[in-house]
């Protein structure tokens, strides 16, 4: 997911549809359209409506044009070292681990999608704290503890291909595993299950609700909250388990972040969903899908 701190070009990728219907189910798509269904409005409607079946967009091969600019899309021998030999790998979820934007979908979900993605849009402008875009965009649509169940049921999470594999292979060479996301624990909860990652290696924010199930907030003492919050928790990752090796795994200038002195020794850019070249750049090892690090493990 990308942090709130500046633009940074985005390169859009080229598609053509075709459908399929694959919920909770890697697939070999790198992308996937909005639901077709039309979002209910907030008012005077208690029940949403089932979603038809996804389109899914497949992904034409980048031009060579376009991996001509980096020079970072082989590793080094130090890099592939360090990556064969990581005592624990931190992902990203949003546009990483998952296909989509969990709060972009959310507030989509509750009828707000072009009000937050406006918004969005003017902070990715300039410098906007992440702790105040994130509580400006949820105030746009105030999902219920309700909204939120009905979301999770009715649009599952879609996995980005081969993430699956590749955390059973890292698992398989006794390399620990960790989601690291400035995303919602009820959103990311369904994934860690379906990965076989254990709930006290989830490091990210926390919707609240009342009693009622009414809307309170976030819980401003998650480290992820907070610009710099993933540098930080990678940090406490690290010395909790005292890590010698520490690699990060992320599309956005919050997982770059990461990259520094008590945290990632390595991060390596997925530009599987968004190739954000600002970032991709200054990684140690940009790659365009998991399947890459798969066979380097070997």
């Amino acid at each position: 997911m990308e942090g709130l701190v500046g633009a940074s070009r985005v390169t859009p990728l080229r598609t053509h549809l075709r459908q399929k219907q694959l919920p909770f189910v890697p697939t070999s798509s790198l992308q996937f359209t909005k639901s077709l269904y039309r979002n209910r409005t907030r008012v005077g409607m208690n029940k949403h409506p089932k979603s038809p079946n996804p389109i899914a967009a497949s992904i034409q091969p980048l031009e060579a044009s376009a991996l001509s600019r980096f020079d970072n899309t082989q590793p080094s021998k130090e890099v592939l070292d360090l990556w064969r030999n990581a005592d624990a790998v931190c992902f990203d979820v949003d546009s990483t681990v998952c296909l989509d934007e969990g709060i972009d979908e959310l507030a989509e979900y509750c009828g707000a999608g072009k009000a937050v993605a406006e918004w969005t849009a003017r902070a990715m402008s300039g410098s906007v704290p992440f702790e105040e875009a994130l509580a400006a965009r949820l105030s746009l649509f105030n999902p219920s503890l309700s909204e939120v169940q009905d979301f999770l049921e009715e649009r599952p999470a879609r996995l980005s291909p081969g993430i699956d594999e590749l955390v059973k292979k890292l698992k398989a060479n006794n390399t620990d595993v960790y989601l690291v996301s400035g995303g919602f624990r009820q959103m990311i909860k369904p994934v860690a299950s379906i990965l076989g990652i254990p709930p006290e290696n989830v490091f990210a924010n926390q919707l609240l609700f009342g009693t009622s199930g009414e809307f309170l907030g976030f819980d401003k003492n998650e480290p992820t909250s907070r610009s710099g919050g993933k540098a930080t928790a990678v940090q406490q990752i690290r010395k909790a388990h005292n890590y010698k090796e520490l690699i990060m795994i992320g599309d956005g200038a919050t997982d770059l972040e990461a990259r520094q002195p008590g945290g990632a020794d390595l991060f390596i850019c997925y530009a599987g969903v968004q190739l954000r070249e600002a970032v991709a750049a200054k990684a140690n090892w940009l790659v365009f899908n998991f399947e890459d690090l798969i066979s380097s493990l070997d």
